[in-house]
């Protein structure tokens, strides 16, 4: 058996969607903090949109429409959660 890197990168693709569809559930079902939530959902997301982007580039048929949408949306997705968590990341100075 031969190492090949993309089936290692797909099957790390899948860990990382089952752990950010863990974390969008535990964001909706298990938490009460409602920054703690937020953090949790964009956590989520952000792990869900990239694993679902990395499997799009290392498959072998060609992209269909779905694909295509979630090529230009799925970053916009990334980036809002990735600034919302800067956003709370810890209170400003001084307070």
């Amino acid at each position: 058996m031969t190492f090949d890197i993309q089936q290692f990168a797909v099957s790390a693709s899948w860990i990382a969607t089952a752990i950010g569809g863990g974390l969008w559930l535990w964001s909706w079902l298990g938490e009460k903090n409602a920054i703690r939530k937020l953090r949790f959902l964009d956590c989520g997301v952000v792990l869900l949109f990239s694993s679902v982007l990395l499997r799009i580039v290392a498959q072998e048929k060609q992209m269909g429409i779905w694909d295509w949408a979630v090529v230009f949306v799925g970053p916009l997705f990334i980036a809002a959660a990735l600034w919302r968590l800067a956003r709370t990341a810890c209170p400003p100075p001084g307070k």
